[in-house]
């Protein structure tokens, strides 16, 4: 991948991220000034080819904000069933990539900051192959990383988050498994939007459960009308609107001043 100059140049290429003998995929959009970088977590059977994620993305960079959509797992992963399920290989490939993320030589990352080693490691994961974990690692100062997570992507991003603290400045799940990382919640700090269908009645339940464990500030939208994939007319619109709000009010220099804004509207739900 290219060198990056500065923050007032836009970036849109293809990248490789290596992790553990593998390269994941990925498509990285970062607008001009942006505010942040939003990683994708896809759900079992997706990819970074998603529509519905894709459309999402083209939300967020409108609003600018930069977007990182990535595939977890290769192609020879991604055809085993229980791979596709295996929440801590999810969680362990995203923390990577938001290590490699922060990285990168852009101007809103200070020269000061350094990379946060994950605090633990998922059952069947070699240890000797990563950093090791320091009490404390943080990046100091910013908030400019944010997840998204749809389906049991959620519950890889609630654990990264979980994993890299008051680093993560935002998480959002959309129709998420957020039940997945339960043991997780209670140490996430990022403000955590969880976005559900109406006529999803199972994951409603599921998000209702995750939403009492959360700590920070949090909120349940629960968008009329949609199903699971949210497929109804409108409402994969609701789903970029909500998200694109939330993210503008949590990343970013402006983040502070702009949680005057509240993200919902049309959609219902409990907030904290």
């Amino acid at each position: 991948m290219e060198t990056l100059r500065s923050e007032k140049d836009p970036i849109n290429t293809l990248v490789r991220i290596p992790v553990n003998g593998v390269e994941l995929e990925g498509a990285l959009v970062i607008p001009s000034s942006a505010r942040g970088v939003v990683l994708f977590a896809h759900g079992s059977g997706s990819s970074r080819h998603s529509p519905r994620n894709n459309f999402v993305a083209e939300t967020l960079r409108a609003a600018g904000i930069g977007t990182l959509l990535m595939d977890l797992l290769t192609k020879q992963e991604d055809a085993i069933y229980q791979t596709r399920f295996d929440i801590d290989l999810l969680t362990w490939r995203l923390e990577r990539a938001t290590q490699w993320l922060m990285e990168m030589p852009r101007a809103q990352w200070s020269p000061t900051d350094k990379p946060v080693a994950p605090s633990r490691t998922p059952v069947g994961r070699n240890p000797e192959q990563e950093p090791p974990a320091k009490a404390g690692d943080r990046v100091e100062g910013s908030r400019d990383i944010g997840y998204f997570g749809a389906s049991t992507g959620a519950a890889a991003a609630l654990n990264a988050a979980a994993t890299f603290g008051s680093t993560i400045g935002a998480v959002v799940s959309r129709g998420g498994r957020p039940d997945l990382a339960m043991a997780a919640l209670g140490s996430v700090q990022a403000p955590t939007l969880l976005i559900v269908g109406a006529l999803d009645d199972v994951v409603i339940e599921l998000n209702r459960k995750a939403y009492e464990r959360l700590k920070p500030e949090k909120h349940l939208a629960i968008v009329p009308g949609a199903t699971h994939l949210f497929e109804e007319p409108g409402t994969l619109q609701e789903v970029a609107r909500l998200a694109a709000a939330w993210f503008r009010r949590h990343l970013g220099a402006q983040r502070a001043a702009d949680r005057t804004v509240e993200p919902h509207g049309r959609a219902r739900g409990a907030d904290s």
